[in-house]
């Protein structure tokens, strides 16, 4: 054989060799793969089979008194919900779906073992301990979502993100309020001003995050859909507690008018007026003291007592505490927590494994109160689909009020569509309200009926955002059309 002959042979083998080689390998990553899907979906099981023994253990000891204060029903009460959540977040996220939408659906899966004989789930429904986690949970998420909303930003948005937020608040809250009262006429008015008052917000995380697996994030589009997202959540949290507040009101039998629904407007505007105040001119003085103490996790401890004290004056004054929380985080900045530089302290980061355990309670335990015994009846399907129509119909109204020319208006209303963990603690907000109805008795604003209309509504809108906004980004806008190369 030649020297050129065995040149050839030698190249004929090493690329054979080779894509033997890669063949393997992807052979062998194939079986990775489906080796941990295999070991995940074993896992799980085994997990739900360990859930209901551990269950139905609990359920036979729950009739006895503990030797100490905490139940313990409680504590695997903790275990299994944030087993749920983490369960569900990991099977919503290879779906490439928000993992909120995990933790809500496995809480729904939970709640309705009762279906199956599992009755001391029920217990969870309504324990003390974990709705006040829940609740300390939806805090702390409200406290982020204001640290995430610069007050800067809101500045620029311009005027078209500002049209976009207001529209996208009066559309849904008429069309949400005329539903609550074709389909409840029984109720209220307050009833159908509250389910109205549910539809009013965008979830900015959910939006931003479709827009940045799209790779938009930066197009003219996605800052005006993420500006007018979180100025609407701030008028929405507004609404909220004007209508929270007439509802307290008329719970405890003043009588409401229009001068009175003015007064709890002005006070709820004038309470983030002060918070903002509070935090240009007295927050930085004293996180600048706070800075010069030496032990760790001062940045943290500091904020998180900031955030539950303006919480607790929200509450003081009639108003949710999580409008209190959204404003701790919104007037604190950059600027605060410079004294805390030296040690290395970011505070969103600091906050991620608290907000990590608790703000699934939440999601988790709204999943649980949601019983699919309802669905069975056809009025509460429609009711269910009537919401989720108007949820979608009223944010398309802002692609008719975009102030600037060559913009994609119908990616701007769909952006918008998503309702995600804001309407989740509208309605939560509304279930532990309670008004008089037409013989006398109080029952909370949000039935479980109605509150399982509007969890249908929020995942709805939530899953079918992703493909609408990548269709309708992928259209061309008519300036584009206009100055496409055959035309120029």
């Amino acid at each position: 054989m030649t020297q050129p002959t065995k040149a050839i042979d030698f190249k004929y083998r090493s690329c054979w060799l080779r894509h033997d080689k890669l063949k393997h390998i992807g052979h062998t990553e194939k079986q990775t793969v489906l080796r941990r899907n295999r070991a995940f979906i074993i896992a799980t099981a085994f997990l739900i089979l360990f859930a209901q023994t551990i269950w139905a253990i609990a359920g036979e000891d729950s009739t006895t008194t503990p030797s100490h204060s905490l139940n313990p029903i409680v504590l695997i009460g903790i275990a299994v919900v944030l087993l749920t959540a983490k369960l569900g977040g990991e099977v919503f996220e290879r779906l490439n779906q928000p993992a909120v939408l995990g933790e809500l659906v496995g809480g729904m899966v939970v709640g309705n073992l009762t279906l199956l004989g599992l009755s001391v789930v029920a217990q969870l429904k309504t324990d003390v301990v974990l709705s006040a986690l829940a609740e300390i949970g939806v805090i702390i998420l409200l406290f982020e979502v204001g640290l995430e909303t610069k007050l800067s930003e809101l500045k620029e948005v311009g005027w078209s993100s500002l049209f976009v937020a207001t529209a996208g608040v009066v559309a849904p809250f008429l069309l949400g309020w005329g539903v609550g009262r074709l389909f409840l006429p029984n109720d209220s008015t307050l009833v159908h001003v509250f389910i109205g008052a549910t539809l009013c917000a965008t979830s900015v995380g959910i939006t931003a995050r479709v827009l940045r697996d799209l790779n938009k994030i930066k197009t003219r589009e996605a800052r005006i859909i993420l500006g007018a997202a979180v100025i609407d959540d701030v008028m929405g949290l507004l609404v909220l507690a004007v209508v929270a507040s007439a509802i307290r009101s008329a719970a405890s039998g003043v009588a409401l008018s229009l001068f009175s629904i003015v007064v709890i407007a002005v006070k709820a505007v004038s309470f983030l007026l002060a918070a903002i105040l509070i935090g240009q001119y007295l927050m930085p003085h004293l996180f600048k003291g706070a800075g010069r103490f030496k032990s760790q996790g001062m940045l943290l401890a500091f904020s998180v007592t900031f955030c539950f004290a303006l919480a607790w004056m929200a509450a003081l004054v009639n108003l949710a505490p999580i409008v209190g929380a959204f404003a701790a985080g919104l007037v604190l900045d950059e600027v605060h927590f410079k004294p805390f530089e030296r040690g290395g302290e970011e505070l969103l980061l600091s906050l991620k494994p608290l907000s990590a355990i608790l703000t699934p309670i939440f999601f988790v335990l709204m999943g649980l109160r949601v019983d699919f015994r309802y669905f069975v009846r056809a009025d509460i399907v429609a009711f269910a689909i009537a919401l989720t129509i108007a949820a979608i119909i009223g944010k398309q109204v802002c692609s008719l009020v975009v102030a600037e020319r060559g913009i994609n208006r119908l990616a701007v209303g769909l952006g918008m569509i998503p309702r995600g963990e804001v309407g989740l603690i509208f309605a939560g907000i509304g279930s532990t309200l309670t008004l008089s109805n037409a013989e006398g008795v109080l029952e909370p604003v949000i039935l479980p009926s109605t509150f399982g209309a509007i969890v249908v509504m929020v995942v709805v809108t939530t899953i079918v955002t992703p493909p609408f906004l990548k269709w309708a980004l992928a259209r061309p806008t008519r300036v584009t059309r206009r100055t496409s190369p055959t035309q120029t």
